[in-house]
């Protein structure tokens, strides 16, 4: 190839940088990681554990198929997935309440992400509010729709919890006219959970002003207790909901995280009918829909008593890893000010430990050289277009993730507190 081909090539197709945690794979494969190697332990990763876990019902191992499944399916998936979805939202949020959710108010994609392509492919011409610190993809996710998409950051501080209370959520659907708030909840990084009453205000406020809320609830069965303890169930904005399809409320989730099956790739958003059929047609150009097989999967996952227990089982096994993450991080004189409530993350800040190591991309690197996979906090400085200048004001902050199997997590904990015990002894 010449010189000249190669710069055409580079002029026609723009550089595009890796997401946060696929960027960290990348360098670690460079050094020779792979998914499930035993002399490595990845508290970057962005999977939960997935294989058997204390109290959890056995793993979903086998799909069969008929001839006519071998064909392509319907681009809003299934109508049995989708009103096993539907139910399944009834069944924990919509206990007592007239307006239920049925197959029209779903659609299913496969994974997250796309089911977010779909929801950004229908949006209008728009204001839309999202909050800082927050998932990675949704910088480029915004960034491709921005002859559409205005976009607005609110911040989140360490002071206020990392939680965007309802009274800011307020001021700033006023102060720039948004038409859509996007956010993750649990939020990913910081761990951090509306519930309760500030959610059922989120939802009056997005039905007062005309507002929709889109909310990524991914990790909606990761709770946790003030004291580290199981939470006593899932959280979702669905349980305020007054009327499903007149409430602009798109709730966002699937197997991936909550039920441990990230390979089988099943994402759903739940919402009004009529937006949810936008959805599909959006699909229609972009995806083709989803698997038939994952579909069958999905079917059997939800069941109303495997799902629970697998729940039931995250949340347990799950906080005890939270509580001794948090043990071994601030032993190591990493200051966690805002313990998770929510997800399989420690959003941590390394700011008080001897140079380099309290720059983030530093401690990435040296982590790396033991094995070690974290996530420096700028990949959650949401920033579409790079429009905002300057450093990040997380440079000093860490994603650590508590997804891997308890031994596992421990051996990188271990390794984290040598490499820092190391660098306070120069």
């Amino acid at each position: 190839m010449t010189a000249e081909t190669t710069t055409a090539v580079n002029d026609t197709f723009r550089p595009v940088p890796y997401m946060g945690v696929i960027y960290v794979v990348a360098e670690a494969m460079k050094l020779g990681f792979w998914n499930g190697h035993p002399e490595w332990s990845n508290l970057g990763q962005g999977q939960p554990e997935v294989g058997p876990i204390d109290g959890a019902p056995p793993r979903f191992s086998k799909i069969e198929l008929a001839p006519h499944e071998h064909a392509y399916g319907p681009v809003g998936g299934t109508d049995e997935l989708r009103q096993r979805v539907a139910e399944h939202y009834n069944r924990l949020y919509r206990g007592g309440k007239p307006s239920k959710y049925t197959k029209d108010n779903v659609t299913i994609a496969a994974g997250g992400r796309l089911v977010l392509t779909r929801v950004f492919a229908t949006l209008g011409k728009i204001n839309l509010g999202y909050q800082l610190p927050d998932y990675t993809a949704y910088e480029d996710m915004i960034d491709y729709h921005r002859y559409r998409v205005t976009p607005f950051g609110v911040v989140t501080t360490v002071d206020g919890g990392f939680v965007m209370s309802p009274p800011v959520l307020e001021s700033a659907v006023s102060r720039y006219g948004l038409n859509a708030f996007l956010l993750s909840n649990p939020c990913n990084p910081t761990g951090q959970l509306v519930q309760g009453e500030a959610l059922e205000k989120y939802v009056d406020l997005s039905r007062h002003n005309e507002c929709a809320l889109i909310l990524d609830e991914f990790y909606s069965h990761y709770v946790y207790s003030a004291e580290g303890k199981p939470g006593i169930g899932p959280v979702s904005a669905a349980e305020y909901v007054n009327d499903v399809e007149s409430d602009q409320v798109v709730v966002i989730d699937g197997l991936t995280k909550s039920y441990r099956y990230p390979g089988l790739r099943i994402g759903w958003a739940l919402g009004p009918a009529d937006i949810m059929e936008r959805m599909n047609r959006a699909a229609s150009a972009i995806d083709g829909g989803p698997s038939i097989a994952c579909q069958k999967a999905a079917l059997e996952i939800l069941e109303p008593n495997v799902a629970d227990r697998e729940t039931n089982a995250v949340r347990t096994v799950f906080a005890r890893k939270r509580n001794i993450m948090l043990q071994r991080l601030q032993a190591m004189g990493i200051r966690c000010e805002v313990p998770p409530s929510g997800t399989f993350y420690v959003w941590a800040d390394i700011g008080s430990l001897r140079e380099p190591l309290n720059d983030a991309d530093s401690f990435f690197r040296a982590a790396l050289e033991r094995k070690v996979l974290t996530v420096p906090g700028r990949f959650f400085d949401v920033n579409p277009g790079k429009e905002r200048a300057g450093p990040s004001p997380y440079q000093s902050w860490v994603r650590f993730s508590f997804g891997p199997p308890e031994e596992n997590m421990v051996m990188g904990l271990e390794r984290l507190g040598e490499m820092v015990h190391d660098r306070q002894q120069r």
